[in-house]
């Protein structure tokens, strides 16, 4: 879920731009430090939008710049447990595909695709099933739920974001226009 937030953080403005501590050159220093970073309360800092207070600045010893904490508002994205989103694959590999949600990608492990069996088609870069004409490739679009969430602050790579796409209503957008249509064919048949 992306958020507008006001956070509150500290920068160290070098020695050189002293001259130059405005709210601009803040948030170039804020956006250096905080934007495409992992927190386990805020989620991921997509962009600085605005730095509404700069405070007193602070020398430590030995450091050369001052520290200065400023508040500041930030749009940020924050994975919700249970929360469906729509996203692209951007990588199939033997037991899943990665998928882009916002700022981040979450697996959308093969056994939570389908009821079906997917077979790895490493040439196409895409999961085929064995009974039907369905694949799942790098550039669909999806429909997915989040199922697990691990942050780590430390390493944003490493954060993980579990999902799936065997619940109704989600999955391969082509997928779930067909299921549309044969209830629609049911529902007039009837």
């Amino acid at each position: 879920m992306y958020k507008r937030v006001r956070l509150k953080d500290t920068v160290e403005v070098p020695p050189r731009h002293l001259a130059d501590v405005t709210p601009e050159r803040v948030k170039r220093l804020l956006q250096d430090k905080l934007e495409g970073r992992m927190d386990e309360d805020v989620g991921s800092v997509v962009s600085i939008v605005e730095v509404q207070d700069i405070g007193d600045g602070s020398v430590l010893p030995n450091r050369p710049g001052v520290y200065y904490e400023a508040e500041f508002d930030a749009i940020t994205y924050d994975p919700h447990m249970q929360e469906v989103v729509d996203g692209i694959v951007v990588e199939v590999v033997e037991f899943g595909a990665f998928v882009g949600i916002g700022p981040v990608d979450g697996l959308l492990h093969v056994s939570q695709i389908s009821d079906e069996y997917l077979a790895y088609d490493g040439e196409n870069q895409q999961l085929a099933s064995t009974e039907s004409s369905d694949t799942l490739g790098v550039g669909d679009s999806v429909r997915v739920r989040i199922v697990t969430k691990s942050i780590d602050e430390r390493n944003p790579r490493d954060s993980k974001i579990g999902l799936t796409a065997k619940q109704p209503g989600l999955g391969k957008h082509g997928w779930l226009q067909t299921e549309r249509e044969e209830r629609q064919a049911t529902t007039e048949g009837n």
